[in-house]
């Protein structure tokens, strides 16, 4: 079997979300570039029970080896991976306050500076689409132009990143926001940082940290 080791830290990951309380039971999927295409979670399996070989390996053609039927969500994975070649893994779940969002039809705006992390000023939401569809597939591409992180109306999340380690870094962080978000909802309506001082961050965030081990965070 190959990429035994990066399939277990997709499963390692997956549990990780759920114990954190991002995502729950069988819900959401992940995906990482390797060199035949990428690998992706498979459809329906408990993350506790899954095992390395129930990763499944499809190419860009969406063929698919191995045991089990990759994610029904597998059609916006291969498309983030053919269109975007600076992306190595893609993570979708069913998060808590992003989904409570989405469900409202809302974006996260910039309420916090950190949303430069996810790309720009906002984090965008996509028109409700049916599940596991092109159509899906098609309004994701589009929401994640210049983003790194997007909300699925009445749905979820996705976010990507070049390597597992900060795609998952990453969707902890864009649902910090949206719960941070959603709780200023509660008392008012919160005050929007303009656009020209998250491009400041974005670019301070550039130069932040340990060089290639690097991770964005509070100051």
């Amino acid at each position: 079997m190959t990429y035994e080791n990066l399939r277990q830290d997709m499963i390692d990951t997956c549990i990780f979300m759920n114990d954190k309380g991002i995502n729950q039971g069988t819900a959401g999927n992940i995906s990482v570039r390797v060199d035949e295409g990428f690998l992706i979670t498979p459809s329906g399996v408990p993350y506790a029970e899954m095992v390395p070989a129930d990763i499944v390996l499809m190419d860009i053609e969406a063929n698919s080896s191995g045991a089990r039927k990759p994610s029904t969500e597998w059609r916006f994975h291969r498309d983030i991976m053919q269109k975007k070649p600076e992306v190595g893994a893609v993570i979708h779940l069913h998060s808590m306050f992003c989904t409570s969002l989405s469900m409202l039809r809302r974006e996260i705006p910039a309420v916090h500076y950190m949303i430069a992390a996810a790309g720009g000023p906002t984090v965008p939401c996509t028109p409700y689409v049916t599940w596991g569809t092109q159509e899906l597939a098609d309004a994701i591409i589009g929401a994640l132009q210049n983003r790194l992180a997007c909300l699925l109306a009445n749905h979820g999340m996705v976010c990507v990143g070049p390597n597992l380690k900060k795609a998952a870094w990453l969707a902890v962080e864009v649902e910090t926001l949206a719960a941070q978000y959603w709780r200023a909802l509660q008392i008012g309506e919160p005050h929007v940082l303009p656009d020209d001082e998250i491009a400041r961050v974005m670019e301070k965030f550039s130069s932040y940290g340990q060089g290639e081990t690097k991770h964005v965070s509070c100051c």
